[in-house]
């Protein structure tokens, strides 16, 4: 009889869809959307922190959260979701990333040496875990490359949270979460043992494609929670209402264009990939890009609900164009690394926001009102959907073929 180490890594016979406990992740990571929300949110109406700051912030905490999500779902696309090791740090990850989610609200405030605490703590330890008890296996030198790159980065997240100072705490954690990503872009190269991506050896695609999906869908979930609370402590009047049927609409314009071809096809691209490693590390930071979009998005939905024909400060364009602008900008790379180009649509999208926000819209901000700019970007979305719809029709099924 086999040893549990040596069951670790995924077999043909493992399962590629996302087991239950993945799923109960995920909650987590729902929770903790809506408290970035929360954050950007005020940020943007009640100026305390600045709403420049605010975004500062809020990326930082955001990014933070991303860096464990990924690494939890490229180890489970990797090793068997099923085996008691696996799993033990998957709970170890809920914990961790709960406790990081409360702490988001002052997470540069009285929580944040909790929130630096406990992801140092929570990236160390599962490391440190998966080598002790899967006794150095699957891979002891991958362990020592990740502990290596995340033992240049504690230090920097431990005193950040312990210093008083927002503008100190800022600039160290913005060199901690470069570090971090520098690390597993790269590979995490050591000296002396080179580099080498989580999965390089085997990559369960259909399961890394499906995790991908749906933590998109759960930031769309979230957009929709923000729609419903911001609509449901408004008085129901003509305009709030109209704002909470144009956020509805453009909730699914952007699940329309994500998942049209290339958002279902990413398990075939990453089979069909030459090095289906960088492919799926690509398609993480394709899918942050979106993500955050989706989340900023859904503060637009917020500010044009809540105050539809107010005044329309400035700021809020960042929220309401911003948004979709990252959207479409994820998508287009998404498409790049599936297809290996992007749609015209794609571009004339972002090139369509780029004249409205710094050629048209920015010198007229006094005179719009926040429900129509949320109009105008709707009206964006829906172009490209349609061009997306159009070329459907007139081009014949695809076939996904990875640059690389």
């Amino acid at each position: 009889m086999r040893s549990t180490p040596d069951r670790l890594l995924r077999s043909e016979a493992t399962r590629q869809r996302a087991t239950f406990l993945e799923l109960f992740l995920d909650l987590v990571f729902v929770f903790a959307l809506t408290r970035i929300s929360a954050r950007l949110i005020a940020d943007f109406t009640d100026g305390q922190r600045g709403v420049y700051a605010g975004l500062g912030q809020a990326l930082l905490l955001f990014l933070a959260l991303w860096a464990v999500w990924s690494v939890t779902v490229w180890s489970t696309s990797w090793l068997d979701p099923d085996a008691p090791i696996v799993q033990t740090v998957i709970i170890m990850t809920l914990v961790g990333a709960m406790t990081m989610a409360v702490a988001v609200p002052q997470g540069f405030g009285t929580r944040a040496s909790l929130f630096a605490i406990t992801l140092v703590t929570l990236q160390i330890g599962r490391v440190v875990f998966f080598h002790v008890a899967g006794h150095g296996r699957p891979d002891p030198q991958q362990s020592i490359r990740i502990l290596f790159w995340f033992g240049l980065s504690a230090p920097l997240w431990v005193v950040g949270g312990l210093v008083n100072d927002g503008t100190v705490r800022g600039a160290l954690w913005t060199i901690a979460v470069l570090t971090d990503y520098a690390g597993l872009f790269l590979g995490w190269p050591t000296p002396r043992l080179g580099a080498q991506r989580l999965g390089v050896q085997m990559i369960a695609a259909e399961h890394l494609a499906e995790r991908y999906q749906q933590f998109l869908l759960i930031a769309l979930g979230e957009a929709i929670f923000v729609i419903g609370l911001a609509f449901s402590g408004s008085e129901f009047h003509n305009d709030q209402t109209g704002g909470f049927v144009l956020a509805l609409a453009s909730t699914v314009l952007l699940w329309r264009i994500y998942f049209h071809v290339a958002g279902g096809m990413l398990g075939a691209a990453v089979d069909r990939s030459r090095n289906p490693a960088r492919l799926a590390t690509d398609m993480a930071f394709a899918h942050m890009v979106m993500i955050a979009g989706i989340v900023l998005t859904g503060v637009g939905f917020e500010l044009f609900i809540a105050e539809p024909l107010g005044h329309l400060p400035a700021a809020w364009l960042i929220a309401i164009f911003g948004g979709p602008v990252l959207f479409l900008a994820g998508r287009s790379a998404l498409e790049y690394q599936v297809f290996g180009r992007v749609s015209r649509s794609r571009l004339a999208g972002l090139l369509a926001f780029g004249l409205l926000a710094f050629g048209l819209l920015i010198p007229a901000a006094l005179h719009l009102k926040p429900l129509t700019a949320g109009a105008v970007a709707a009206v964006v979305l829906l172009g490209v959907a349609a061009a997306d719809a159009r070329q459907s029709r007139h081009r014949s099924p695809e076939t996904p073929t990875p640059p690389y």
